[in-house]
């Protein structure tokens, strides 16, 4: 049985599998398809990802990729911690430009669902963190597009300073919000 739980933009949800315990420790199911038919969320997904980031302060993000090849995610960690985000650049939504986030642990199996239309990124909150995501599309080089994680117009309540923040050379050069093209999604 998976719980969802909303947050401000209905669209965006954590997802809670419920954990059966016993002496051994617990299984759940992460992915099922009639309870996600049943949510609202008729996904299949048609890739997973890994990373590990080996230090805290690390972010990855703010990233998409554009129609035809866009992706809805779903997101957890398997060790560590993380501040995920979700920034909602929809043209036509009543939420176009704000975001949501929510900490995501090793010590909850809680998901973030992230629909089609929002860009995605993280900062890892502790060393060597694993986070986990499905997709529903495939990756397709030159369909990406994303946003500066630190955009001072989108009022991201980050943990980590940019002086301190660990970013690759790609998404140190990303566009601010004001930049991104409106993509009908």
């Amino acid at each position: 049985m998976i719980t969802v739980k909303e947050l401000a933009i209905p669209d965006v949800k954590l997802l809670m599998p419920k954990l059966h315990h016993d002496d051994r420790g617990y299984v759940t199911e992460i992915v099922h398809e009639k309870q996600m038919e049943g949510l609202g969320l008729p996904i299949k997904f048609m890739q997973e990802n890994q990373s590990m980031s080996l230090r805290k302060n690390t972010v990855r993000g703010m990233h998409s990729q554009k129609p035809p090849h866009a992706q809805a995610k779903l997101v957890r960690v398997l060790r560590g911690k993380i501040l995920d985000v979700a920034i909602d650049v929809r043209p036509r939504s009543p939420t176009y430009g704000q975001h949501v986030s929510a900490i995501l642990s090793q010590d909850e199996v809680t998901q973030m669902f992230i629909p089609v239309g929002f860009l995605h990124g993280f900062c890892t909150l502790e060393d060597n963190t694993v986070v986990l995501y499905k997709m529903s599309s495939l990756y397709v080089p030159g369909s990406e597009c994303g946003v500066i994680w630190n955009d001072p117009d989108l009022k991201i309540n980050w943990p980590v300073k940019a002086e301190d923040a660990i970013l690759s050379g790609k998404d140190e050069k990303l566009s601010s919000f004001k930049d991104f093209p409106r993509i009908e999604w």
